[in-house]
């Protein structure tokens, strides 16, 4: 049997499908090679190992990923203790609320594996995470995925966050459609800066609905915007997070009709073990946060 048949098998089964496979194997492979030699294995085998559409293993796919997956999963754990623990060092880009309410949970997961791990940790925008990792001073950022990225940077969606509106909880303010009724919305909008994609999706559907209503209080996190909001300087425009432990006195209004944002992982050049690691756990995170 094919070793290398079996470690492709083994990221297809983890990733649900060879698409997501491709995405996620830490070197360059493509979507046709990948497709070959899995079907390769199953010729070998002489059974099929998973449905294509919609994805999932067969029984004897399954019995062979339980049995693969063990071996595979922890190579990156016996390569640094074969290196003699020798120290990794990650420099990781995001927002506020990544940075505090998620990466040390998943810190703590990558330390199993990589125990002398050192991280240094960057807050930004978009634009500033996109332009540090161009000038190789970060390794990954967490942010939001706008338009296609610059030559050299990869990257993969992780989360759709729907747009809402902020208002404080004693409002009499129910809906988003009692603001576009109005013939002029006298209440501040407190929001990130025009360049981000929060704002620009917000503006873009005001402009469908024929609703001028502009900026009064710009900040620099969404932290910001909810805290503005619950000490009465107006209405916030932020996106909701799951999960996400809201001001006791501020609401929030769904703006279904509006473009969501996708946030994401970007990278640079080759995928270490270091790097696919904390790849892993964000995208297992996004799923749970379903």
């Amino acid at each position: 049997m094919n070793i290398h048949h079996l470690e492709l098998f083994y990221y297809v089964a983890r990733h649900g499908g060879i698409t997501e496979a491709v995405r996620n194997i830490p070197y360059g492979i493509q979507q046709p090679a990948v497709s070959g030699q899995v079907a390769q294995l199953e010729e070998y085998l002489g059974v099929a190992l998973f449905q294509r559409r919609p994805f999932a293993l067969t029984p004897a796919g399954e019995k062979l990923y339980q049995f693969v997956q063990p071996f595979f999963s922890n190579l990156d754990m016996i390569t640094s203790e074969l290196q003699g623990g020798k120290t990794r060092h990650i420099r990781i880009g995001a927002s506020t609320i990544v940075l505090r309410d998620h990466l040390p949970y998943l810190v703590q997961n990558v330390r199993k594996k990589f125990p002398n791990l050192k991280i240094a940790l960057r807050e930004g925008y978009q634009a500033e995470l996109e332009a540090l990792l161009q000038k190789e001073e970060l390794d990954l950022a967490i942010t939001i995925l706008e338009k296609k990225s610059a030559p050299g940077i990869r990257s993969v969606a992780l989360k759709e966050l729907p747009l809402v509106l902020l208002v404080e909880a004693g409002s009499e303010i129910s809906s988003a459609e009692q603001l576009w009724r109005r013939d002029r919305i006298q209440e501040p909008l407190i929001c990130l800066p025009g360049v981000e994609a929060i704002c620009k999706n917000f503006q873009q559907g005001l402009d469908r609905l024929g609703v001028d209503w502009f900026p009064s209080i710009e900040v620099s996190s969404i932290d910001l915007i909810e805290t503005y909001v619950a000490n009465g300087f107006g209405i916030g425009l932020s996106v909701q997070v799951p999960k996400a432990k809201m001001a006791v006195n501020v609401r929030a209004l769904p703006l279904p009709d509006f473009m969501p944002i996708v946030v994401g992982a970007l990278w640079r050049g080759k995928t270490s073990a270091l790097l696919q690691a904390f790849l892993d756990e964000f995208q297992l995170r996004a799923k749970r946060l379903a």
